[in-house]
C-alpha cells in the first residue's frame, strides 16, 4: 500500500470512527471484521447508547454486505460450553444505558458474505429500533485491531 493510500484509509477510518446520531440513540466504536481471510462470515462490534429519554429496543439489523444479517450472542451451555445463538427478539436498550456489541458477547454477524471484508473498506449498517425507528450507520472494517480489542471484561456488566 503506498503511503497516499496508507493516508487516506487512516483519515477514513478516523472520520468513520465519530459518534453517529439519530433521534438520541448514539453509536460509538463500531468496526467490522471478517471471520477469517477465506471466510463468507463476519461481524460488526459498537457501543450503542440510548439518550432518548425512554426505554427502547434494538428490534433487528440489516446490511447489503451479506445474505443475512443477524443479531447475535454467545450463552454458555449445560456443560459449560459458550455457543453463539441468533437473538430473534433482539435486545433491550434501557433509557440512559446501552447495548454493549463486543466480541465474546452481543454482535451483528454476518453471514454469506457478498464480498471479502477488507481493511479500509465501509459497512452500511442499519440498526432497527422500535421507538426511535432505523438508525444508519457507516462501519469501517478493521481487520487489525488486537483480538481482545472491545471484549467484555470479568466483572463488568453487558447490558
Amino acid at each position: 500500500m503506498s503511503f497516499k493510500n496508507a493516508l487516506f484509509a487512516a483519515v477514513a477510518a478516523t472520520a468513520f470512527a465519530l459518534p453517529a446520531f439519530a433521534e438520541g440513540i448514539m453509536v460509538e466504536d463500531p468496526y467490522a471484521r471478517a471471520s477469517s481471510m477465506m471466510s463468507n462470515s463476519g461481524a460488526a462490534f459498537m457501543m450503542i447508547h440510548n439518550h432518548t429519554g425512554q426505554d427502547d429496543h434494538l428490534v433487528s439489523v440489516s446490511s447489503d454486505v451479506a445474505e443475512r444479517v443477524e443479531l447475535h450472542t454467545h450463552l454458555e451451555d449445560a456443560n459449560g460450553v459458550m455457543k453463539m445463538v441468533h437473538v430473534e427478539e433482539g435486545f433491550d436498550l434501557p433509557k440512559d444505558g446501552m447495548i454493549a456489541m463486543q466480541r465474546g458477547g452481543k454482535h451483528v454477524m454476518f453471514l454469506g458474505l457478498n464480498d471479502a471484508l477488507e481493511q479500509g473498506d465501509i459497512v452500511n449498517l442499519t440498526l432497527k429500533f422500535e421507538k426511535a425507528g432505523d438508525v444508519t450507520v457507516e462501519v469501517p472494517v478493521d481487520l487489525n485491531r488486537k483480538p481482545m480489542h472491545g471484549m467484555m471484561k470479568m466483572g463488568q456488566p453487558s447490558n
